[in-house]
């Protein structure tokens, strides 16, 4: 077992200084377009292949870090350049996630290089949970499969919607109903191979923020699978619904659904995420309030300034440490037994949008114009206490862990 450490070594400040070199130097000058044209960078994905930093090698490299920190350094570093570019860049890990939570490992090493494709034919994943109706209450979900078994396959029908690079990826991982009667633990993941009929585009969303990342809703009208796209295989799915069934019979704790296995393994991630696109936006204020002078002095001079910018600090780190823990007890297997996980997500969610808010109003009305990267970082922001579970649901999640209670 990896010893606890407060510090990266020095592979790890390598890996992240080469990140942070990519997020300054091409990141960084391709996001306010990209922001503005709303449309996948994929001339950045290009480049970021090229180095290797799009690649299954990169992200399994730092998936089985023994710390568990590179994943969550990665994601710092990434979205500190930008988070619409960012979320381009690793919206397929949540797809690889998925089938590495609850896929075989013939499986995985079928499909998730698939995700990523190569240097010469870059390609990206989406994976599809949240449907217009069933959003955190997974338990609402419609999308059905229902199993052929004369010719092996599974047909999928629903619609699903919010899935980043739905429509466009070459995999979709598709979580489905598959019992009904046994609401959330009634569901299981599938793999929709490319080019697959009945799998069409929806309606592409216009977002506030994280623009330059593809989210649409993903249509599937009779979509047939073959029977080994179902994650897990159709043996495990049986042993695990009749578990399922016998313990709703005796009234017995919940089973966790495919769609929360993927969730609760990503979360410290998205803390990352927000962590970064805090650091982003502390900086720029700052060197503003360093460099802007009213009244003959720096702004930094004012207590009402600088002791922003103090809590500032205070509350990045503080979330950083969290999602460190968090990442380094799953790495570990250190149970989460007060919902560290979605700790370290609730807590950098909300330290990214008030600390981006902070950023705007230093900079004042600089802030307020696109002139300045803190009002893209304050807009894309406002996603992290969204997606992957609100912030709400993390207090829920938390607040059912640490009582014990099913609080409603």
């Amino acid at each position: 077992m990896a010893e606890f450490t407060m510090e990266l070594n020095d592979e790890q400040k390598e890996v992240r200084d080469w990140i942070h070199g990519f997020a300054a130097d091409v990141m960084r000058p391709a996001a306010a377009e990209w922001d503005e044209r709303e449309e996948t960078p994929w001339p950045v994905i290009q480049e970021a292949a090229k180095i290797g930093l799009y690649s299954l090698d990169f992200y399994a490299q730092q998936f089985f870090d023994p710390t568990g920190l590179g994943i969550p350094m990665t994601m710092e570093e990434l979205f500190w350049g930008d988070a619409g570019i960012g979320l381009s860049i690793v919206g397929t890990g949540l797809a690889a996630v998925g089938v590495l939570a609850n896929g075989t490992e013939e499986q995985i090493g079928t499909w998730v290089p698939q995700m990523y494709g190569d240097v010469n034919d870059v390609k990206v994943a989406a994976f599809c949970s949240s449907e217009p109706d069933a959003g955190s209450d997974v338990a609402a979900m419609r999308t059905r499969a229902v199993y052929d078994e004369a010719k092996d396959e599974w047909v999928l029908n629903g619609t699903k919607t919010w899935a980043t690079n739905g429509g466009i990826a070459n995999i979709h991982v598709v979580v489905a109903v598959v019992d009904p009667e046994l609401g959330s633990k009634g569901h299981a993941s599938f793999l929709v191979p490319p080019n697959t009929p009945g799998l069409s585009q929806g309606q592409k969303f216009k977002k506030h923020g994280i623009r330059a990342s593809h989210t649409a809703e993903v249509v599937l009208e009779n979509v047939r699978v073959p029977g080994h796209c179902l994650l897990g295989g159709k043996e495990k799915l049986d042993e695990r619904l009749a578990r399922a069934r016998e313990r709703a019979k005796a009234g017995g704790e919940r089973v966790k659904n495919a769609a929360m296995a993927t969730f609760e393994a990503s979360r410290p991630a998205v803390g990352a995420m927000a962590v970064g696109t805090a650091r982003a936006a502390y900086e720029e204020a700052l060197e503003y309030a360093t460099t802007r002078s009213q009244f003959g002095r720096p702004i930094i001079d004012n207590q009402g300034v600088a002791f922003q910018l103090a809590d500032m600090r205070t509350q990045i780190d503080a979330a950083r440490l969290l999602v460190w823990r968090a990442s380094w007890m799953a790495v570990t297997g250190k149970p989460f037994t007060s919902a560290e996980g979605s700790m370290s997500k609730l807590f950098a969610s909300e330290v990214a949008k008030k600390v981006t808010a902070q950023a705007v109003q230093i900079l004042g009305g600089n802030g307020f114009t696109r002139e300045y990267p803190v009002e893209r970082m304050h807009r894309d922001a406002a996603i992290y206490t969204i997606f992957e579970g609100t912030s709400e649901i993390q207090r829920l999640v938390i607040a059912r862990t640490l009582s014990g209670m099913p609080i409603r």
